[in-house]
């Protein structure tokens, strides 16, 4: 693809021997940012996520080698040691190395530790944001994770650890301070976590949704309540990859869905909160 494609500017020049670690967004191709399209442009190598959608694969060089190190659950997956080893053995090949992650790569998306392990093996990083999933995601299923009259705080984590098993956080912390609380990569204990949340006093008819294969032509959106949504979701057959949004923002989707509208149809209750 040519730089034609990009707005005139000064922009950056990857360099032989670098890595970019660059946010390729929640889905949707429209949300990438132009620094990531101008490292597509220029990149010798493209190591990508499994969520990276193929048509924003699809404006790499026509010569660029691509490289599918996505983890899937449940799946014989790469070892997040082998990612970093191979980016610093691309790198020092004198390849111009596209490390392109879904959402953002420093949103529970392991880039911090890629950069770190491509620093101490001497090889010069690049940061470039993406849009997580856990705001995109939410915003493309008509629910905003921050609301003048909800909250004036959110709580982003993880579902699971390193092993697979809920992680050992502060639930009753996050429960008490947390109006609104997005879980990434949480479907696996999505019953284990809401019975912690209920156990520190969330009620158990709290609005959630759950929003699979956000912002692409599979989103699927589930919206229940926190005693139901693990019962709910196996009986809909809602799983990874999935967004879970905990609170009272979930009702704005009455009013927010905008891709019902922009499908035809009708304007929704617009004021759901009461």
């Amino acid at each position: 693809m040519s730089d034609t494609f990009l707005p005139s500017g000064d922009w950056p020049r990857m360099l032989p021997g670098w890595v970019w670690l660059v946010g390729a967004g929640p889905g949707d191709p429209g949300l990438v940012t132009l620094h990531a399209l101008n490292a597509l442009h220029q990149a010798d190598v493209v190591v990508h996520d499994a969520l990276v959608a193929p048509a924003i694969l699809d404006w790499a060089r026509p010569d660029a080698e691509m490289v599918d190190m996505g983890k899937r659950g449940g799946r014989s997956s790469p070892k997040q040691g082998e990612i970093s080893d191979l980016l610093v053995s691309l790198a020092k090949e004198g390849k111009r190395v596209l490390r392109l992650k879904g959402g953002d790569p420093f949103v529970f998306g392991r880039g911090g530790e890629e950069a770190q392990d491509c620093l101490r093996a001497g090889v010069p990083v690049r940061i470039v944001p993406g849009i997580s999933a856990g705001i995109g995601g939410l915003a493309y299923a008509g629910i905003p994770v921050t609301h003048g009259a909800v909250n004036s705080a959110v709580t982003f984590v993880t579902g699971h650890d390193a092993g697979g098993d809920t992680p050992p956080l502060d639930w009753a912390a996050i429960a008490r301070a947390s109006p609104v609380i997005v879980i990434y990569m949480g479907m696996r204990n999505l019953g284990e976590i809401a019975a912690r949340l209920m156990d520190a006093g969330r009620a158990p008819d709290e609005p959630v949704a759950l929003v699979q294969s956000a912002a692409t032509p599979d989103q699927r959106v589930l919206e229940t309540t926190l005693g139901q949504a693990a019962a709910d979701a196996a009986a809909a057959g809602v799983g990874a990859p999935a967004i879970v949004c905990i609170g009272r923002t979930v009702l704005l989707r009455q009013a927010l869905d905008w891709q019902a509208l922009a499908a035809g149809g009708p304007i929704g209750n617009p004021d759901p909160l009461g």
